[in-house]
């Protein structure tokens, strides 16, 4: 078994993705590679500034490329949640921006003639106790009651064998209009179209610290300084306290996958008749799908910590894995990895400004679509395009301990599997 990312290891960067070095000064600095940094690199290319992408690493090395390539409905805090806390207007407008964030994507792969594997594949949710499925049919109800969505229906046990062959679940809850992709292709692609279109790529820089000048900003970095007129922190989950404000809205948390060994025909259509990407209802949910060549990937969190053992956490996945799919009790593991999300203290993505700096993240597993579609749309606010974001009108979550993360998350983790033994 090997402790790589399996997806960038089927799909390494291109050989055509020049990186560039450090330039003197640029319109806009991005600090980031992943779908926010390259989604706004694009928009600006396209309004005429000029870009220089920063990464601390490789360019879409974080968890753009490391993610279960999934561009789901929603948002992480459920929509009768967001309608309570910001009114039925605002919650109405977050649903429909999440529509609008997957057929982003889907526009986005076309545009640019990326080859990811987009395909509409849906998702079914899945009920871990029987109470769950009445939760769900009274979710339906309300979607199609307060949304007008009757793209969601309920399935239960004995239907629910149409969509996933497992006895585990007592039903789910089906929507068509969840995508699936490969994410390197996804990531890589948007760099190329990035770099296609003018936007300079910087690897393995550091920025240093941000200094506030009379026109911009100078970026002090380990390949030398930059100046820049605006810039935009798109670390997500790998956000540093550059800007102190930032790292007191966003802190990471570890997802951990493995991916089995290609499975055969008959196996896959069995495991997953559709073809559907899988979630379950626990707080520590696990998430699941097949591989567009036909791997079982399996994926979810352990203590929320970002760095345990990648062959300890295989062993805890496998086991996940086989209490769900127990055919794959003898199917080898081939690759184990983990990333860091980004996590806000009220469940929601955040975007905005702060001491000058542009900033966006915390999308909670939810990036592929949420942050490529706030990436468009904070490069369109920097280039003059748009005045602000919808993320930009709810309160910023900032609180001064949430740097402390590695003290306070072992008791989150906690609470997280009391409630999943108690709801």
């Amino acid at each position: 078994m090997k402790t790589t990312v399996f997806w960038s290891e089927a799909y390494p960067p291109p050989a055509n993705l020049a990186a560039s070095d450090l330039p003197e000064t640029v319109d806009v600095a991005v600090v980031g590679s992943g779908y926010t940094g390259l989604n706004a690199a694009i928009a600006l290319r396209k309004a005429g500034a000029s870009v220089a992408v920063l990464e601390q690493a490789t360019i879409g090395g974080g968890a753009s490329s490391r993610n279960g390539g999934m561009a789901t409905t929603g948002l992480k805090e459920e929509m009768r949640t967001l309608f309570r806390r910001y009114g039925a207007e605002l919650g109405q407008a977050f649903w429909q921006w999440s529509l609008a964030a997957i057929t982003h994507v889907e526009q986005t792969v076309a545009e640019e003639e990326i080859a990811c594997d987009f395909v509409r594949s849906g998702h079914v949710t899945l009920a871990c106790k029987p109470q769950h499925c009445e939760r769900f049919a009274e979710e339906a109800r309300w979607f199609q009651a307060t949304l007008n969505y009757d793209d969601l229906w309920v399935v239960d046990r004995a239907q629910l064998q149409a969509e996933i062959g497992s006895n585990a679940y007592y039903g789910g809850l089906v929507d068509p209009n969840s995508a699936a992709l490969q994410p390197a292709r996804y990531v890589f692609g948007l760099a190329q179209a990035a770099a296609r279109r003018g936007a300079q790529l910087v690897e393995e820089v550091r920025v240093r610290s941000l200094a506030r000048m009379r026109l911009g900003f100078r970026l002090n970095t380990t390949k030398g300084s930059l100046l820049a007129r605006e810039v935009l922190i798109a670390t997500n989950g790998y956000t540093t306290p550059l800007v102190k404000a930032v790292r007191q809205e966003i802190f990471p948390a570890g997802s951990y996958i493995i991916v089995t060994q290609p499975l055969p025909i008959e196996l896959q259509r069995s495991l997953s008749p559709r073809g559907r990407m899988f979630f379950d209802s626990k707080h520590f949910l696990n998430y699941f799908r097949l591989t567009p060549d036909g791997r079982m990937l399996f994926g979810g969190r352990h203590d929320l910590s970002t760095s345990l053992d990648l062959v300890e956490s295989a062993d805890k996945m496998q086991r996940r894995m086989v209490e769900v799919f127990p055919q794959l009790a003898e199917i080898p593991i081939t690759h184990s990895w983990n990333g860091k999300l980004g996590l806000t203290v009220d469940r929601m993505p955040h975007a905005g400004r702060v001491q000058g700096v542009h900033y966006a993240g915390g999308y909670a597993g939810h990036g592929v679509a949420v942050a490529s579609y706030l990436g468009r749309e904070m490069g369109e606010v920097i280039a003059g395009q748009r005045t602000s974001t919808l993320f930009a009108q709810i309160p910023p979550a900032r609180h001064p301990w949430v740097p402390y993360d590695r003290l306070y998350l072992p008791l989150v983790s906690s609470w997280f599997r009391t409630l999943d033994r108690l709801t």
